[in-house]
């Protein structure tokens, strides 16, 4: 049932192959990705548990894969007041809610390529969780392959779950990267598209809610959209691409790097392929992202 061999997660890592012909052993973190085939096969066993987080948040209702469980990144996986992310005892709240334990394994997919489902496996690293990894393609490869969804709610059986204190090394804050870009030594990842990365657009056009006061880049970041990370059919590129994609801009993991976005979504996809894929150390998501630095009364902004 188990593939790899993660921070807490004991097992052996085994060689799969994905359906590009790749082997995921490439990658620094092979045991972070499943395959579609792996999902179709495995992801009804005892002590897996797949999760579907979406953009469309309607998008669980009108079908999901076998077995799996929603959450709604807007309600269950933010605070509702403050902008931050779920609490320690909102997580704990979640994962029990969805049968998931300490020991659980835990797949998450998605629409848009795994925006919002790397955005939980970013959260869930954050508070500790052994054993998370991504379906390589997402919601769409799973529909391209012609593979059943259903509307019938997965019934769970509530667990107890304990989350940690939350692990500060892979989340950036304001006050951090003021002080980084003032001192210089960071390598920046901005993951926007071009024309946010201009100034052009403060937001994607299917989103203009969520924008900021400013357009424009955070002084000194290189521009390398999240979607130049993924093939056509939205799987991961393999490691040798990812680095001659990255290191072609210097970020090679020498220095410390943090990504961001607007919102921290597409910033987590691209902190997934540093950190699991490439195996960089010192990455960090800044999950303000452009909708906070936009807005900073004195910020330096680029465009």
């Amino acid at each position: 049932m188990r593939e790899g061999n993660h921070k807490g997660c004991p097992y052996a890592p085994v060689r799969i192959p994905n359906i590009r012909g790749l082997v995921m052993a490439d990658y620094a973190h092979p045991e972070s990705l499943v395959s579609t085939e792996w999902v179709g096969e495995h992801g009804g066993d005892a002590g897996v548990r797949l999760v579907e987080v979406d953009v469309d948040t309607s998008a669980y209702e009108r079908g999901h894969i076998a077995g799996a469980v929603g959450w709604n990144w807007q309600s269950q996986l933010q605070q509702g007041l403050r902008r931050d992310l779920a609490s320690r005892e909102e997580i704990e709240g979640l994962l029990g809610r969805s049968g998931i334990g300490n020991d659980t394994t835990v797949i998450l997919y998605g629409d848009n390529n795994n925006w919002f489902a790397a955005w939980a496996f970013w959260q869930l690293k954050y508070y500790g969780h052994g054993d998370v990894r991504l379906m390589n393609g997402g919601r769409a490869k799973w529909e391209a392959e012609g593979r059943p969804l259903t509307s019938e709610v997965a019934a769970v059986e509530a667990a107890e779950y304990r989350a940690g204190e939350g692990d500060e090394s892979i989340r950036a804050y304001r006050d951090q990267v003021l002080g980084l870009v003032n001192g210089g030594g960071v390598a920046l990842v901005d993951v926007r598209s071009p024309a946010e990365f201009s100034g052009e657009l403060l937001a994607p056009a299917a989103a203009p809610q969520e924008g900021s006061q400013r357009g424009g880049h955070i002084p000194g970041a290189s521009n390398i959209p999240w979607g130049q990370a993924v093939a056509e059919d939205g799987t991961f590129k393999s490691a040798e691409e990812l680095r001659e994609l990255y290191g072609g801009q210097g970020i090679d993991g020498e220095r410390e790097t943090i990504a961001y976005c607007r919102i921290g979504e597409r910033s987590s996809h691209t902190w997934f392929a540093l950190t699991q894929l490439l195996g960089y150390e010192n990455v960090r998501n800044y999950d303000g992202s452009w909708t906070e630095w936009g807005s900073i009364v004195g910020a330096p902004i680029e465009r």
